[in-house]
């Protein structure tokens, strides 16, 4: 008996940590308008964070470059386009990388940290974190 408490309780304990993670299919949403945007994949590359977008909500935006970006990014396509570059992971947040902001081409410091199992917080700064703008995305499911 005590065995299977302790496997039923190894497996809860499991899947709750499975469920915690930065990683997988996010919803992006407007931190201005509210508006869902698109969907971003958050994943891991040689241990690092990154966060690619697989897709725009807005039939007419589907199509854009990104004119404004510098660099590789330079009129690249926003669809496929990695936003989020480079972070660690430090404790319970993601930092020391970017996060590119498609409406006007600026990278930005970021963090990103898991409010709720299904909200992510981003937060976007120049020099501290005090100086920026804050979005929260929704796990898609």
């Amino acid at each position: 008996m005590k065995l299977k408490t302790l496997l039923i309780f190894v497996l809860f304990f499991c899947q709750m940590s499975f469920s915690q993670t930065i990683f997988g299919k996010w919803k992006t949403i407007d931190d201005v308008t509210g508006k869902e945007k698109g969907v971003v994949e958050i994943y891991e590359f040689k241990g690092k964070v990154y966060g690619k977008i697989i897709e725009i909500f807005e039939p007419e935006k589907k199509h854009l470059k990104c004119e404004l970006c510098d660099g590789d990014d330079k009129n690249k396509p926003l669809l496929g386009m990695n936003i989020i570059k480079g972070l660690k992971k430090d404790g319970d947040e993601y930092n020391s990388g970017k996060v590119l902001d498609p409406k006007n081409g600026k990278l930005y410091k970021c963090y990103i940290t898991l409010e709720e199992k299904d909200k992510l917080k981003i937060r976007g700064f120049i020099g501290i974190s005090l100086f920026g703008r804050t979005q929260f995305w929704y796990r898609m499911k």
